[in-house]
């Protein structure tokens, strides 16, 4: 199964609007990044989303962008959540490719915990709007990162 992590856009502050939504260069972000995911052939089966307005609303636009039917909240997604139940979840959910959109630190700890079995291995740097593809080892347990796409390179 291909695992997709998302972080994202850029959204509101607090002051601006308590519901923290995205801002208007926050969406624009995460419309380029998926409109480059979509002329890649990203295929996406399945989105996961924190339930926060950020994260929902990001998760909408990959949807929308990627013809993705299936977009869920799911438990366990928020920023300082124990990523390791998430990771039980996706080894065991069936699924071809699975999207997680959501917050830092959480994306961090659970990318690092499927590439390097270690939480605090920060493997990748992530982005406001971001995109990391991340493959089955094959043979071995874990995954590997295969892309990354930042809005700069969108």
């Amino acid at each position: 199964m291909d695992v997709y992590l998302m972080q994202h856009g850029m959204a509101l502050t607090e002051e601006q609007d308590p519901a923290r939504p995205l801002s208007e260069d926050g969406r624009a972000a995460v419309e380029a990044v998926v409109a480059r995911a979509r002329g890649a052939g990203v295929d996406i089966d399945l989105c996961l989303h924190s339930g926060k307005m950020r994260a929902a609303q990001t998760a909408q636009i990959l949807a929308e962008g990627l013809g993705i039917d299936d977009v869920r909240t799911h438990a366990g997604l928020n920023p300082s959540d124990d990523v390791t139940p998430v990771a039980h979840w996706l080894a065991e959910s069936g699924a071809d490719s699975i999207a997680v959109v959501g917050h830092l630190p959480f994306l961090d700890r659970l990318l690092s915990l499927l590439v390097a079995g270690d939480v605090a291995a920060q493997a990748v740097r992530f982005h406001n709007a971001g995109l990391v593809k991340l493959v089955p080892k094959g043979d071995e347990v874990g995954y590997t990162v295969d892309w990354a796409l930042v809005p700069d390179l969108a």
